[in-house]
Order: structure tokens, then sequence, then C-alpha cells
């Protein structure tokens, strides 16, 4: 791996972990409103997946999609934006957190239903197997999805038919407050999906660089007409499961463990013992994503509101006269 797609990554995650620390700071003052689910902790999953897609490649996420959207390129503007609720935002403020989209960077959500964006991604997969593209639908979500009806039949169909997605599993051990062990008989994830006879492997989803390298071999692997892949991306949330949440189901010692592993400082550690990275340069990462992040916050609080004349708009459908 070169120099710079470490770097890339690297940038990509600090981008990720500032614009939603101050997320958290906007939510307490009241000025992001609705729900929030912080990536805080699982940066590497977005920068080492997306960062290994193309633009003709399709994305669908979950609630959890800040960092995803981010890490496909949609700007810091149009993500605050959209959760000031603003005509600017990337859903033109219809969506907020959970909701975000871009139809132009083949960003489709943002589901706030969990498991919901499995068949949508299927559903992408197939109308690109029709047309004979050789294009790639990656689709992320949790481990509370693996529970869900929508799953099971998903993969099924995506195997039976070689259609080309790849499914990407956060797997941060809870889904919502229940820890995995709790509420999964065979809590190896991978070795499930691989029941549905597609190439299936664990990667450590705290290494960038791992989640990269796996990403590759699958899409590779996909766009050569093999068929579905499933990735059981082992990482962990430091931060509760929403801004509302109390977090009394797991310990704060186990938290803090997981902390010694924070993707961001093990890859700068990493690179600046490869002689990568300098303390200046990482500084000038910091001020880089500082500024832009101060660019994004003045131009979503300046945002405009959608007029009540168009309520209804993008609701119901004109019919021609």
């Amino acid at each position: 791996m070169t120099t710079k797609h470490r770097e890339d990554l690297l940038r990509q995650m600090i981008r990720i972990r500032r614009f939603e620390e101050r997320c958290v700071e906007l939510y307490s003052s009241t000025k992001i409103r609705g729900f929030m689910h912080l990536y805080i902790g699982e940066e590497a999953v977005a920068a080492g997946v997306l960062g290994a897609l193309g633009p003709s490649d399709a994305v669908v996420s979950t609630y959890r999609e800040h960092g995803h959207a981010l890490a496909r390129g949609i700007s810091m503007e149009a993500v605050l934006a959209e959760m000031y609720g603003r005509t600017n935002g990337c859903s033109r403020g219809r969506g907020g957190s959970m909701h975000l989209f871009d139809a132009g960077r083949r960003f489709y959500g943002g589901n706030a239903i969990v498991g919901g964006g499995l068949p949508l991604a299927v559903g992408l997969a197939l109308a690109s197997a029709m047309r004979g593209e050789p294009v790639v639908t990656a689709c992320l979500f949790g481990d509370g999805a693996v529970a869900e009806g929508e799953f099971h039949e998903c993969l099924n169909l995506a195997a039976l038919w070689r259609l080309p997605v790849l499914f990407c599993c956060e797997n941060n051990l809870y889904a919502m407050g229940t820890a995995l062990a709790r509420a999964q008989a065979e809590t190896d994830l991978a070795l499930r999906a691989s029941s549905y006879g597609m190439p299936s492997w664990p990667v450590d989803g705290m290494d960038p660089l791992a989640v990269a390298a796996a990403t590759e071999r699958a899409v590779e692997s996909i766009r050569g007409g093999s068929g579905p892949c499933f990735l059981e991306l082992r990482t962990y949330r430091f931060r509760a499961h929403s801004m509302y949440d109390a977090e009394r189901y797991r310990d704060r010692a186990e938290v803090e463990r997981w902390k010694d592993r924070d993707p961001i400082p093990r890859l700068a550690a990493l690179m600046r013992e490869d002689g990568e990275l300098t303390d200046a340069e990482l500084e000038t990462i910091e001020s880089e994503v500082g500024d832009e992040l101060t660019a994004a916050i003045a131009a979503a609080e300046a945002g405009p509101f959608e007029p009540v004349s168009d309520l209804t708009r993008f609701v119901y459908a004109e019919h021609a006269s």
C-alpha cells in the first residue's frame, strides 16, 4: 500500500472523527435536532470500504451513516446542512441525520429501518446485472440486521442469482443495547453468511489497511462475475447507540479496552515508524480538516429553510393535464 493511500485513509478517518465530535457540540446546543447516531470508533470501516469503490459503484447505508457519506465524497456542508434541516442539505433538509442521500454520488441512503437497505442493494445489483454493467453495489449494515428476515432472503437471492453485491456487516458487538452473544446462537457472522455459498471472511474493522485490502479483494472478485461477497468487519463504537442512549448495557472498562485500538492514532503511529508521517504533517491535516469543518458549519447555518408552501413537494406526484 502506497504512502499516499495510507495518508488518504488517515485523513478520511480524521475528517469523520472531527466532524462527529463537532456534531455532538451542535446537538447539545440544539442546533441539530432529532435522532443522531455517532460513528466514532468505526472510522476505519468507512475509510477502507468506501475508498476501494469506484464512482460508478452504488452504496446503500444505515442510519449511522455520516462517516459513509463523507467517505463517499458528499461534502461536509451538504451533510451538516441536512442535519440542520436546511435546503442546501443533501436531502434538501427533509431527511436529517438518518436519511442522507445523493443520487449523483450513487449514495442511496441513510435508511432508518434496521436491515432496510439490504433489499434495496439487491435490487440495485439486479438492475446492474440485467443491464450488463460492471458495477458493484456495497451494502453496509450492523450486526443487528443479521436477525432480520430480509438479511437471509437477500443473501439467498444474491447468491442464487450471482448478483454483484458486497455485503459489509459492521459488527460492533451490540444491536442497539443487546450484546451479540445474547441474541445470536452463532456469533461468527462470516461463517453464517458462508452458508449461502458466497465467499465470506472476517476482517479487523479497527485496521483501515486490513479493511481496504479485504474490500479491494472482494470488489475484484465481484466485478469479475463471481457473484456476491460478505465481509464481517469487526469494529466497535466508542459512543452510545444514539444521543438518547443511557448506555447501561456495557461495562466502561470494555469501552476503554477498545479505545486502545483506536484506528486513528494506530495508523498515525505506524506511518511515523515507517517514516511516512511527521508531527508537522499531521498538524497540517488537522488544520485543513478544521478549516473545512468551520466552513461547513457557516454554510449550514446560513442555509435557508424550506418554505411552508413546499410542504407537499416531492410527496404527491404532479400529473400532466
